[in-house]
């Protein structure tokens, strides 16, 4: 008999695809989709579960279908539908305790995958210039997503101690770009003009949609030979991208706003429903964040088919032309670079975090 894959946050577009996806794996012999709302989208052959994976329910489901393999992508920045902040966390955190209590209590179960995001590692000034696994936040983030990424992987963390039998996949996507992205990042970088912070030109790294598919279901299977998917990993493709040079793919004019303004244009932003500038992705757009991804290619065994430009140029294809034609607004940029200042002196430059490290 194949395995018995419980997929959590199954109506996200996401959780949808892999719920796909996996069908085809040979190895897989039932999906259970499970979501506290029926999906707009196609599931396949999967068996649709609705349920809420904060009530005690969840263990039922996870008994009556005999569940082997459970792969958690209800960890999530944005709520469904008209849900908000509270909805949000709850799910990620009071759902993630429930879930991981049902599977203690499974004798079936047999491997746990969690999405989980390098939001853990927050962003501050004085962070190093690249995050691997095991590097320790300079402080740990306060609120927001980041918050319940790290105290999800903390109750992963003590199950795994509990059931030393099950093999756990902890994977810190970086931020997911494609053509249909679900992030408040994909939502700032979709506004016809950017607010960005003055004197700041963060470096930030990308992993696309398609892979996040990809690497889901190496981590869903058994390992390959000389390979080793029980662990956490970073998940981001190769390179990494400016804020700048993002604005200029898309062809969108950036707004410099004072630091301690930036927080009165989130409010702002978040009041009229354009995007949700939280605390958290004011710091990303300030300091940046970029991480190793050697244990995602020397021991998980994946390598992405996108690098983070690519992703980048995919989701950029996507939104269509901005105001700029992104041609013009390189050669704008460049012409500002070269104009000298106060009679010989060089244009002022932009904080590019760790740049010059």
């Amino acid at each position: 008999m194949g395995k018995i894959v419980l997929v959590t946050g199954a109506a996200r577009q996401l959780g949808g695809r892999f719920v796909r996806r996996i069908q085809r794996d040979p190895g897989v012999d039932r999906v259970i989709a499970v979501d506290a709302v029926a999906p707009e989208h196609q599931l396949g052959d999967a068996v649709f579960v609705q349920a809420d994976i904060r009530q005690s329910a969840i263990a039922r489901v996870l008994a009556e279908h005999s569940v082997d393999t459970v792969v958690h992508l209800d960890v999530s920045a944005k709520a469904l539908g008209a849900g908000g902040r509270t909805t949000v966390k709850e799910t990620n955190v009071i759902g993630t305790m429930q879930l991981l209590g049902a599977c203690q209590k499974s004798p079936t179960v047999q491997r746990l995958v969690v999405k989980s995001s390098t939001n853990v590692y927050g962003s501050a000034p004085r962070d190093p210039a690249v995050f691997t696994e095991t590097t320790p936040p300079k402080s740990l983030p306060s609120g927001g997503f980041a918050k319940d990424a790290v105290e999800v992987e903390g109750y992963v963390r003590g199950f795994a101690r509990r059931r030393p039998d099950v093999a756990v996949c902890v994977l810190r996507f970086a931020n997911i770009l494609g053509p249909q992205p679900d992030s408040p990042l994909a939502d700032y970088l979709a506004l016809p003009v950017l607010p960005t912070v003055l004197g700041y030109d963060p470096r930030l790294q990308f992993v696309h949609e398609d892979d996040v598919v990809d690497v889901l279901e190496i981590a869903a299977r058994e390992p390959r030979r000389g390979t080793l998917n029980s662990g956490t990993f970073n998940i981001a493709g190769d390179g990494v991208l400016l804020l700048s040079q993002c604005s200029r793919r898309l062809g969108r004019p950036t707004v410099p706003v004072l630091l301690p303004a930036v927080t009165w244009v989130g409010s702002a932003l978040r009041t009229i429903g354009m995007t949700d500038f939280s605390p958290e992705q004011i710091r990303l757009l300030t300091h940046g964040r970029v991480v190793s991804t050697v244990q995602m290619r020397e021991t998980l065994g994946f390598r992405p088919k996108f690098t983070t430009a690519g992703t980048f140029a995919e989701f950029a294809r996507s939104r269509g032309p901005g105001l700029l034609p992104p041609e013009r607004v390189g050669r704008a940029v460049g012409r500002l670079v070269e104009l000298p200042i106060g009679g010989g002196g060089q244009a002022g430059t932009t904080h590019s975090t760790h740049g010059a490290r």
